[in-house]
């Protein structure tokens, strides 16, 4: 099976249920702390591959949903200053398996992991998107 660099928001349910199936599919999971990972915007950037700049925000981070940050107005070297300077802004996870990556739990790279059988609650926070319920570091 595949190891699997995993980037956590550590207290995180959902992220502890995402490695749960990873486990459970016979998968060596290596869970890093995304908040404190010493970021780089090349580094960062290479998870997001072509997906729309939107797409790489966690929506349910609390800058975004009070409208501070508008990843809808928000370009590509932007948005990686923004998640530099606060990494909850950051989609989660982020996933790293052999240099394959992605942001989310619902990429293809995922479904090949899990062997396509993803429970659907895997993917948004288990707090109901309040992120300020998630523990914090």
């Amino acid at each position: 099976m595949a190891t699997v660099i995993f980037f956590q928001k550590p207290g995180c349910a959902t992220n502890a249920r995402q490695i749960q199936a990873l486990n459970a599919a016979g998968h060596n999971i290596i869970a890093k702390d995304i908040l404190t990972e010493p970021w780089t915007s090349e580094e960062l950037r290479r998870f997001f591959g072509n997906a729309p700049v939107v797409s790489w925000f966690n929506q349910a981070a609390s800058r975004i949903k009070s409208g501070e940050v508008n990843p809808n107005m928000t370009d590509a070297p932007r948005a990686l200053a923004l998640m530099l300077g606060d990494p909850l802004l950051i989609r989660r996870p982020l996933i790293d398996v052999d240099g394959s990556r992605c942001a989310g739990f619902d990429h293809e790279l995922v479904l090949t992991l899990l062997d396509r059988k993803t429970p659907v609650d895997l993917e948004g926070c288990a707090h109901d998107a309040n992120e300020t319920r998630c523990p914090q570091l």
